[in-house]
């Protein structure tokens, strides 16, 4: 007779964060960006190529959050959409990486002046984990695999995220600009 191998307990974030939470918040997230480019639209051409390709590549990630997240895992479907979703992470990654800090110059709408921050420290980490992500699905290390897409959902997508809202930003500016 073969026995089954007891359950796995819950880790801390699964607890306090289940899937559906996230899946919500990140689908608020890509409702509040589609939005303020919306209202942005009147600007849009002062905004730089490399910040449209950014703002695409984060909008994918964003909006297949969800789906990933609730949808059923391990069957071919979802490998697929992961394979779109970790590319999407990798490419904002890269791309934020040609941004430089400071605060945005009178009429360069997204355009940054200065050097280094601490969001480039968060670029090299997702363009570490996006291979180590795909590595643990592969090997089937399912826990580990879910850990590091959680972490990365809630650090990279739904903090970075809700960081580019603050008034000062160009998202922000346009999704909080009287009507």
């Amino acid at each position: 007779m073969a026995t089954t191998a007891p359950l796995a307990r819950p880790g801390l974030l699964d607890r306090l964060l289940p899937n559906g939470l996230l899946a919500l918040v990140s689908a608020v997230l890509a409702a509040a960006a589609i939005a303020a480019l919306w209202r942005g639209r009147a600007d849009w051409g002062q905004v730089p190529a490399l910040v449209w390709l950014h703002l695409a590549t984060v909008l994918v990630a964003t909006s297949l959050t969800p789906v990933m997240l609730l949808r059923r895992k391990g069957t071919r479907r979802h490998r697929q959409l992961g394979y779109v979703w970790v590319a999407a992470m990798a490419g904002t990654a890269a791309v934020s990486l040609f941004f430089n800090t400071g605060r945005l110059g009178p009429g360069h709408l997204g355009v940054f002046t200065g050097d280094v921050s601490p969001i480039h420290a968060l670029s090299l980490f997702v363009l570490v984990m996006v291979p180590m992500i795909v590595l643990r699905a592969r090997q089937h290390r399912v826990r580990d695999h879910e850990s590091a897409v959680r972490g990365m959902v809630i650090g990279a997508l739904l903090v970075a995220g809700w960081f580019t809202f603050a008034f000062h930003r160009m998202l922000g500016a346009w999704l909080l600009a009287p009507l």
